[in-house]
């Protein structure tokens, strides 16, 4: 428990019209002001659709009104995918909008309008925080049961990612953790300045649920599952439900929420990667 507080302290309609591709002169601009978590509010559009708009960005349409960010801008993404992912979350609302279940709209928000007003160095280095207080380099001297737990699902993942970037982790059961040499930080510095500033906030996001960048890395490079990352991230817990049980519905929703969350970080990383656009053809089937 203390070693948690210590490390939690370093961190401070059914189809989509996308074939609709609605004219400028008949849009009116729009946005949405939700910040808290149970932000909800009653869905206002019948259709979705997606254009595109100036220097190749990519807008959402509801009906025939563009999105805009909390912050006023308007809401454009970088590329086709991308714009069909977050229409597709705007579409698979119900009669209430639940803001807090969007989490690529909210990606695309935190990166459009970036509130903290953090640029690449330093969203970098807020992800190599994490390094220093990872999941997985943390170790328990007892019960017996978890250590050979920890030793036996953490250490394949840490070897993986040692061999991987030619780098030296390494786990430790002291309070203080292990002390990542200097070399290592640096290679992950040079790998993450390869991520552009929409890339890095999906990837920080990741990396903010699970508590690791091991973990997080081993999702974006397809070495982990997401089911396996977040399974792994909740190896001591996994453990303590086993020996003493758990509230059913708490855990399932808990498990189901941290799923869901690095699942949509993961793919936004993706898809604000990808360059290439989708053929118009998959926008008519």
């Amino acid at each position: 428990m203390l070693r948690n507080l210590i490390r939690l302290q370093t961190q401070v309609g059914s189809g989509l019209s996308l074939i609709k591709v609605c004219p400028r002169s008949q849009q009116l601009g729009f946005h949405l002001k939700y910040s808290t978590p149970a932000a909800e509010r009653k869905r206002f559009y019948q259709d979705v659709s997606i254009s595109q708009g100036e220097g190749g960005v990519f807008e959402i349409n509801l009906d025939r009104r563009k999105l805009k960010t909390p912050g006023g801008k308007l809401f454009t993404v970088p590329n086709e995918a991308l714009a069909i992912a977050v229409a597709t979350e705007w579409d698979a609302q119900k009669d209430t909008l639940k803001f807090y279940t969007m989490h690529l709209t909210t990606l695309c928000n935190t990166a459009l309008d970036n509130p903290t007003q953090r640029d690449k160095d330093q969203m970098i280095n807020a992800a190599l925080k994490f390094l220093e207080t990872d999941t997985v380099c943390y170790r328990v001297d007892e019960p017996y049961g978890l250590v050979d737990l920890q030793k036996n699902e953490w250490d394949p993942v840490l070897h993986w990612i040692e061999n991987r970037y030619n780098v030296t982790i390494g786990s430790s059961s002291s309070i203080l953790g292990p002390e990542i040499p200097e070399a290592t930080k640096d290679t992950f510095r040079q790998h993450l300045k390869s991520y552009n500033f929409w890339s890095l906030t999906g990837l920080e996001y990741v990396i903010t649920q699970l508590k690791s960048v091991v973990l997080s890395l081993g999702i974006i490079d397809r070495h982990l599952s997401v089911e396996k990352a977040v399974l792994l991230s909740r190896l001591e817990e996994e453990f303590q439900i086993q020996r003493w049980g758990n509230v059913e519905w708490a855990h399932d929703y808990d498990m189901y929420e941290l799923r869901a969350r690095t699942a949509a970080g993961a793919l936004f990383v993706h898809l604000s990667s990808e360059s290439s656009t989708v053929k118009r053809k998959l926008l008519q089937d």
